[in-house]
């Protein structure tokens, strides 16, 4: 691990000097390469996929495990959208001149050696390898044994593009163990050679390391979304993002666990939606309150309400109006991400400005919560603390920056 960090290292200098056209061929590169190499990439997942159900992986599990044509093809998308984006690096974030005639500059600059930490996502390798590029940092990846196979696939494109564009093949290293004591061995920063972890996975990964790590942490625990439909929602507007909030994708961060429903109309509102919900497959957790209107569910207990399904079932609670939404969320929320959907003008105001979570939205399902939706091209990871990064961690967020000051002869009095 110590020589990994340090060849990370050896990388960083030419990877931040290199220019815009080189880091943009790369990704190129990276995409094509991963087309080229689609069965090679299924072949390897396959493997990972038996073994993954011979393991008992949960089904949720097995989701973010699985690939196909589809989602290799997105992959090498969400790279040729990363190649496209603004590089960032140089770019003058805020300018101003002094009294004394100095000029003085706020500058992007690449934050340096990434650690990424990551479960079951194989398609994190290429996201975190080619953000981290195009952000001009060094990236050590460290996929988790369920996925080894297909990372390592995926990885040796991303080697490809690099090689083609004659930017250092260290600048993107794939862990090659699955010993769980590297992960240890990144948390402590690879003897100072580590910037930042960026940990991808469940609760028990991220909490070790947001325990552990002796470098700044990007990272959510949980993903508790919580979906309110206000008095003023449009049912059919609300029947149909429930159900994509819920369903799309249950094994997302971004997938809704909690549903609120405004009291006021509970009497139009709760049934259709929660029939819509069940027929789609949900499993519905209901409160005493909204039980009594919908018997076909079971009651709700306290752990539902601090509980990330990561599956086919929501928490539902019925509130007194935007006031009790409010409350509850600030109450339960992990920060990720809360949704209302409401034609009032002022109780959505009201939601954007009470709620302190990283992503807010209005009216459009909380799986949006996504870098590549976010015009990003791709995430690292959704980050929920507020130092540095918060939100979809893409590009801009992988730079640091430093101040450039122009004088002409001035000295300090």
């Amino acid at each position: 691990m110590a020589r990994i960090g340090r060849k990370a290292r050896a990388a960083a200098r030419p990877l931040a000097i290199a220019n815009t056209a080189a880091k943009h061929a790369a990704l190129l590169a990276m995409a094509d390469a991963i087309i080229a190499r689609e069965q090679d990439i299924l072949d390897a997942n396959a493997i990972d996929v038996s073994n993954g159900h011979e393991s008992g992986l949960s089904a949720s599990f097995m989701d973010r495990l699985k690939l196909d044509p589809a989602r290799i093809r997105a992959m090498a998308d969400g790279i040729s959208e990363i190649a496209g984006l603004r590089d960032p690096v140089g770019d003058v974030i805020a300018a101003w001149d002094r009294p004394n005639g100095l000029h003085i500059e706020r500058v992007r600059t690449p934050l340096g050696v990434v650690g990424v930490i990551y479960e079951s996502r194989p398609n994190v390798t290429a996201d975190a390898g080619a953000l981290c590029l195009k952000a001009g940092n060094p990236v050590i990846l460290r996929g988790g044994s369920d996925s080894a196979n297909s990372s390592a696939a995926i990885h040796a494109c991303l080697v490809e593009g690099l090689k083609a564009a004659g930017l250092p093949e260290d600048a993107i290293q794939l862990v090659p163990t699955t010993d769980r004591g590297a992960v240890g061995e990144m948390l402590k920063g690879l003897s100072g050679n580590l910037e930042v972890i960026i940990p991808r996975g469940g609760r028990s990964l991220v909490e070790r390391v947001q325990n552990e790590a002796r470098v700044p942490v990007f990272a959510h625990l949980e993903g508790i979304c919580h979906l309110y439909i206000d008095r003023s929602a449009d049912l059919d507007m609300a029947v149909k993002i429930a159900v994509n909030a819920k369903m799309r994708r249950t094994g997302v961060c971004g997938a809704a666990e909690t549903l609120l429903v405004d009291r006021a109309v509970a009497g139009t509102h709760l049934v259709p939606i929660l029939e819509a919900l069940q027929a789609a497959g949900c499993e519905i957790h209901a409160d005493a309150e909204a039980l009594k209107l919908y018997a076909d569910a079971q009651p709700a207990t306290d752990a539902d309400w601090v509980t990330e399904y990561l599956d086919a079932i929501i928490a539902v609670k019925l509130v007194d109006g935007i006031g009790g939404a409010i409350e509850h969320i600030e109450t339960f929320s992990s920060h990720h991400t809360e949704a209302i959907i409401a034609e009032d003008a002022k109780a959505v105001e009201r939601f954007f400005n009470e709620i302190d979570s990283a992503i807010l939205l209005h009216n459009a399902s909380t799986q949006f919560a996504d870098g590549g939706e976010f015009g990003m091209g791709a995430e690292i990871g959704i980050a929920t603390g507020k130092m540095h990064a918060r939100g979809p961690v893409g590009v801009e967020q992988l730079t640091s920056f430093k101040y450039r000051v122009r004088g002409s002869g001035q000295v300090r009095p």
